[in-house]
C-alpha cells in the first residue's frame, strides 16, 4: 500500500551560514569543538545526541541514536551494554560512523573512525556520576535481549532498587565505555538551492588533509 504523502512540497532553503576553507580550523577536533561550543550556547535539547552506525561481521548496518558522554583530542566516548546490538557488533567489526545534526544550525558532522574499549576504571568513575535511578536500570536491563513484558523490566528495576537502597550500585560487568578515534571528519553547512558546505578531513600521518566535496 502507498501512503499519500506528498513530501515533494515540503522543502525549506538553508541561508543560516557559510563554510570555507580559508575559516576552518587545520584541526578537526577544533573545529568540531567550535562548532559544538556554539550549539551549546543556544540551549538546545540534547546536543550531544548522535546517531550511531555500525556494522556486523556479514557487514550488516545498524543505526540508533546514543549521547556523547565526552570528547578531547584522542575520541569521542559513549557508554552503553557490551552485550546489546551495538555491543556486539563493535565486538565484530570495531569501525563506526557517528553523525550529529543540528537542525537549528543547518549542520552536521559525520565522523569514522576505529572504536575502542575505555579502560574499566574510566566506566567505572562515569558510572558512579550517573544518577541512582540510571544506575539501576543499566543493572536491570539485558539491553537489546526479548523480553516478556514491560512489567517484567519494572517488577526486577523495583526489586534493585529495594536492594541497593544506601545507593552503592555495582556497575554491571557487560556495561561500560566506549572511544571513537577519528580518521575522518565532515562538516556540512546547508546552503541555498542545496549547493551546500562540505569540508572534509582526512587523517594522514600525524597529519590532517582538508579538501571540499560536492554536494
Amino acid at each position: 500500500m502507498k501512503y499519500n504523502n506528498n513530501f515533494s512540497k515540503t522543502r525549506r532553503e538553508y541561508k543560516l551560514n557559510k563554510l570555507f576553507e580559508k575559516n576552518v580550523h587545520k584541526d578537526p577536533f577544533k573545529q568540531f569543538s567550535a562548532w559544538f561550543s556554539e550549539v551549546q550556547s543556544k540551549g538546545l535539547i540534547e546536543p550531544n545526541a548522535m546517531v550511531l552506525i555500525t556494522s556486523d561481521k556479514q557487514n550488516k548496518p545498524s543505526a540508533r541514536i546514543v549521547l556523547m558522554k565526552d570528547f578531547d583530542e584522542t575520541g569521542f566516548t559513549f557508554f552503553t551494554n557490551y552485550e546489546s546490538k551495538k555491543g556486539k557488533a563493535l565486538a565484530e567489526n570495531p569501525f563506526a560512523s557517528i553523525l550529529f545534526y543540528w537542525a537549528e544550525f543547518e549542520r552536521q558532522v559525520r565522523i569514522e573512525g576505529r572504536v575502542k574499549k575505555l579502560s574499566r576504571k574510566e566506566s567505572e568513575l562515569y558510572f558512579h556520576t550517573r544518577p541512582f535511578e540510571s544506575r539501576i536500570s543499566a543493572l536491570a536491563s539485558n539491553q537489546s535481549k526479548k523480553i516478556t513484558n514491560r512489567d517484567v523490566l519494572e517488577r526486577k528495576h523495583q526489586k534493585l532498587k529495594s536492594k541497593y537502597a544506601e545507593g552503592n550500585v555495582p556497575i554491571p560487568d557487560n556495561w561500560g565505555g566506549y572511544s571513537l578515534v577519528p580518521d575522518y571528519f565532515e562538516f556540512w553547512q546547508g546552503r541555498e538551492n542545496r549547493l551546500h558546505d562540505r569540508i572534509s578531513y582526512k587523517r594522514q600521518g600525524r597529519d590532517w588533509k582538508i579538501f571540499r566535496l560536492a554536494p
